[in-house]
């Protein structure tokens, strides 16, 4: 009876445990689970090398390999921490790089297949374009006296 006492208060226990928002996190985000594991990982490689026999002390002052691990681990731990605290991340909805994509997409549509649109953007950036109309200043040249003319003058 004890045993099935046990066994039920240990059954709640693990439904707790999945209700738990920081489990449901750790379960679901691979880059939580990554660092916990690399944080274990060095957390245990540090252990091993400072109970060598040589004592802690001389083992965390002296043992540049237990000095790495503890600093990889406590990086991937407070990068742990720093991801539990903010929750997960949505993905980002990319409406507005997406509309402004379009809107040049068919900006240049548009400047390529209307002339006269072409023009007036011409002229905005650029003027109006000058309509050249040449007018002559000076006069034109006497025309020649004919020959036929000058021979009735001189009989």
């Amino acid at each position: 009876m004890a045993a099935s006492k046990r066994a039920s208060k240990a059954r709640d226990a693990a439904e707790g445990a999945w209700t738990n928002p920081y489990v449901q996190r750790i379960v679901q985000d691979p880059s939580l689970r990554d660092d916990v594991r690399v944080a274990y990982d060095n957390l245990r490689s540090a252990y091993g090398r400072a109970a060598n026999g040589k004592g802690p002390a001389k083992a965390l002052l002296e043992d540049k390999k237990v000095q790495k691990d503890l600093k990889t681990a406590g990086d991937a731990l407070r990068s742990a921490s720093i991801s539990l605290r903010e929750g997960q991340k949505k993905p980002r909805k990319r409406r507005l790089g997406r509309l402004l994509f379009i809107s040049i997409v068919g900006t240049g549509l548009a400047l390529a297949l209307s002339e006269n649109l072409r023009n007036k953007l011409l002229d905005a950036l650029f003027g109006a374009e000058e309509e050249f109309d040449y007018t002559s200043t000076t006069a034109p040249p006497a025309p020649a006296p004919s020959p036929a003319a000058s021979g009735a003058s001189n009989n």
